[in-house]
């Protein structure tokens, strides 16, 4: 099931640029054009073929459609808040198995986005784990939480960013690092913190991405390495619940 990953994923990528370019002709036409990256929010539905790809993957691991939920259905419990919606929840036998999160970025606005997103993934991550010690859900079994993320690959992500430091100084990592350096650095902490149970990190460029033409900068945040971190929670559950 995971020989033809990569052109799922490349398709998930066409799908991607293709319903971003769809939308933003949609918007010129209606003189309702977003601002700068704010169509990147406002628009919704980018990565759906990501949510797809990774749900179609979950049937054939033998997860049943009915415990996969993926437009609708899909808030959970939290601790600092009422209720979360996730982009991909799988949910079986009163217990939850898996949740995820898929998302994007777009220039030319990355500065004033990377905070949003981290902070809105690092969010998600402490009230779910937090609603789960607290009895939520599950009385046994530990979710896996999944984080993917693509980038657009382009000049203003990949040219170094300078830092302030009227105080201390930061992490030496982020020094000169660019956007992308950035983000990869974040979703591997991500994981190496436990906040997240594994993270795939993808970036593609805006002409070459309706051919489905991406690259993955880190070889321990490949969306394979990611497939198969959750192929061994599902296997697992279905082990368990013999």
């Amino acid at each position: 099931m995971f020989d033809d990953l990569s052109i799922q994923v490349q398709k998930a990528i066409a799908t991607y640029w293709r319903i971003r370019l769809n939308q933003s002709k949609k918007q010129k036409s209606t003189d309702r054009a977003d601002q700068g990256a704010r169509s990147d929010v406002t628009g919704g539905a980018h990565m759906d073929g990501f949510v797809d790809l990774i749900s179609d993957l979950i049937e054939q691991l033998g997860i049943q459609s009915h415990c996969i939920h993926r437009s609708s259905k899909l808030e959970l419990p939290g601790f600092f808040r009422p209720t979360k919606e996730w982009d991909l929840l799988v949910v079986k036998d009163g217990q939850l198995i898996a949740a995820m999160e898929f998302k994007s970025q777009v220039g030319p606005s990355f500065g004033n986005n990377f905070n949003n997103r981290t902070e809105e993934a690092m969010g998600s991550a402490l009230d779910l784990w937090t609603a789960y010690r607290e009895g939520a859900f599950n009385s046994t079994i530990r979710p896996w939480l999944g984080y993917l993320f693509l980038l657009e690959d382009c000049a203003g992500s990949n040219k170094p960013v300078k830092v302030q430091e009227p105080h201390f100084p930061v992490m030496p990592e982020f020094k000169g690092a660019s956007y992308a350096q950035r983000y990869e650095i974040f979703c591997r902490k991500l994981v190496r913190e436990r906040h997240y149970s594994n993270a795939a990190f993808l970036m593609s460029k805006a002409d070459q991405g309706m051919k489905g033409e991406f690259s993955q900068p880190a070889n321990d945040l490949t969306i394979e390495a990611f497939a198969r971190s959750l192929a061994g929670q599902m296997v697992s559950i279905k082990g368990s619940s013999k």
